[in-house]
């Protein structure tokens, strides 16, 4: 790995990152209710969206890098103009927001709301109008429902249109109807606890998910049938998938109340890198001074980011010798 490039600009613990479509965009929340946009080539802050009044849980990015939609503690829902930074819309909902994400179309977006204060969990689908200049927006969801038993922490819009695909606190996943909220299919045991993220692969045919049972699973979207388990020693708050390249990226760590000053000094908090068909891990990464608690892989191949509780965002790219590897040879990659 090259020297990463690590930049500030949050004051509390970051909650997602994204990368554009494009990639040379990364978009990071944080609970200290600012989301930011850099250049992923340098680390360099492009502009920042202020608005929301408590932290920022999620946050997503159209494919043409037109609309950002982020979700917040204030219990908002929040439309911006990437180019301009400036909020379009705000929904309002009863309790925080939780997960956002568009639909490949980008023509819809899927949010889940906190089950809180005797209100229930719920997911929304919004037909979103990208007429104008995206300031006329429908109030009211094309369709809400409430997952039954336990309650949705992570979404997205799979291959198959119609439906949301979901991650749950019990561990379970599940694909619901979009517009009836009919439970459609679930796999009850996919893991032992929460599931804490979910990430798509490029066609959506399949995704992968890390939990605080301390494993990570690659799924058919279709079948929700669990392919890989990539088990470690500490839970893990995200997961990605490595372009062009038979990786997953792990990232977590102790509870933080568990975490030792030496392991905070030394910087102990590592990217783990594992093989997608082996199930082996093949290398590491260290640099975050407390967990990772997001990490997102650039589209082209080239690197990834990943953001913790210290609130840095760490920016990495791949040196020659990664993408010399054989990948199902010697899978020695990274030292």
């Amino acid at each position: 790995m090259r020297p990463t490039d690590r930049t500030a600009g949050h004051e509390r613990s970051l909650t997602q990152i994204k990368f554009n479509k494009e990639g040379d965009l990364i978009f990071t929340a944080s609970k200290d209710s600012i989301v930011n946009v850099w250049f992923s080539h340098n680390g360099e802050r492009l502009g920042t969206y202020e608005g929301h009044n408590g932290a920022v849980w999620t946050l997503d990015v159209d494919s043409q890098s037109h609309f950002l939609v982020t979700g917040s503690a204030d219990n908002e829902m929040r439309l911006w103009s990437v180019q301009t930074g400036k909020c379009l819309f705000v929904w309002e909902f009863p309790t925080a927001v939780k997960r956002v994400a568009f639909s490949e179309d980008d023509a819809e977006i899927v949010c889940i709301t906190e089950q809180r204060m005797g209100y229930q969990g719920a997911i929304r689908v919004f037909r979103l109008n990208r007429d104008g200049d995206g300031t006329q927006q429908n109030t009211e969801p094309q369709s809400m429902f409430h997952p039954v038993g336990s309650k949705a922490t992570v979404c997205a819009f799979p291959y198959m249109s119609g439906l949301i695909l979901t991650g749950h606190e019990s561990g379970k996943v599940a694909l619901f109807d979009a517009k009836s909220g009919d439970e459609v299919l679930s796999n009850e045991r996919a893991h032992m606890d929460v599931v804490t993220d979910l990430q798509l692969s490029p066609d959506r045919s399949y995704f992968l998910t890390s939990s605080k049972d301390k494993t990570a699973r690659l799924h058919d979207a279709k079948t929700l049938t669990v392919l890989k388990t990539f088990s470690t020693e500490t839970p893990l708050n995200s997961a990605a998938l490595a372009p062009n390249m038979p990786y997953v990226l792990l990232g977590g760590g102790q509870e933080a109340m568990n975490v030792t000053t030496t392991s905070l000094r030394q910087g102990k908090f590592e990217t783990r890198f594992w093989h997608k068909i082996f199930e082996e891990e093949v290398g590491r990464v260290k640099g975050h001074f407390g967990p990772l608690n997001t990490i997102a892989a650039h589209p082209s191949g080239t690197g990834y980011a990943s953001g913790g509780e210290d609130g840095f965002v760490r920016v990495h790219h791949y040196d020659d010798s990664y993408f010399r590897a054989k990948p199902y040879g010697d899978v020695e990659i990274l030292n």
